[in-house]
């Protein structure tokens, strides 16, 4: 910490019009510098794990989170708990499953919860109208595919990708399965809510 500057006496010179314009310059590199660090802040409060006391996640806030997924039986699904930066998201929107959102809803910071979802919470019971056959033209004419691997497509009518489950595969067409591999299965989160940025 430094030490407190003396004041100035009447008989110290007065700063020269150049040397004001180098304190004005200095002042202002200073000033912009806070502002970087507070602007910043909010990123950071976001994933360090700091909050406000008594503050709870709610619709449309954003908020960092830690899980692992199970299946029943205990079975590890997924996990991000070692990695170095938390899963973000905006409750409300459809980037997470519902029933995730909904246990994060009045969580407040640290707090750690465990939830069942039931298949109707997370990914839905399964579609046979995700099965699909399709002829094998434009950018898949070529393309390998081999029956029981999984492979993004893209949707162009959406701009989006989708992951799907090659079932069967022709000299003309493709059969594929577009439903998550997880539908049907009720799951368990363990959930740590890391940082919240109110809406």
């Amino acid at each position: 910490m430094s030490e407190p500057e003396t004041p100035k006496t009447p008989e110290e010179p007065v700063a020269s019009g150049k040397e004001r314009r180098k304190q004005n310059t200095l002042l202002i590199a200073v000033a912009a510098a806070i502002v970087i660090i507070l602007a910043g802040a909010g990123s950071y409060f976001l994933l360090s794990g700091q909050g406000v006391p008594g503050q709870v996640a709610g619709m449309n806030d954003s908020v960092a989170v830690y899980y692992t997924e199970y299946f029943e039986n205990g079975t590890v699904i997924d996990s991000n708990v070692n990695a170095t930066t938390p899963l973000v998201f905006t409750i409300g929107n459809s980037s997470v499953i519902s029933g995730f959102q909904k246990a994060v809803i009045g969580m407040s910071v640290d707090q750690v919860k465990t939830v069942n979802l039931s298949y109707l919470q997370a990914y839905g019971a399964y579609d046979p109208g995700l099965v699909q056959t399709i002829n094998r033209t434009g950018p898949i004419a070529n393309t390998t595919f081999v029956p029981g691997e999984t492979y993004n497509v893209y949707y162009r009518p959406t701009n989006s990708y989708s992951k799907v489950k090659i079932l069967n595969v022709t000299d003309k067409t493709i059969t594929w399965d577009a439903n998550n591999p997880l539908v049907g299965y009720n799951l368990t989160f363990t959930i740590k809510l890391a940082g919240i940025k109110k809406a």
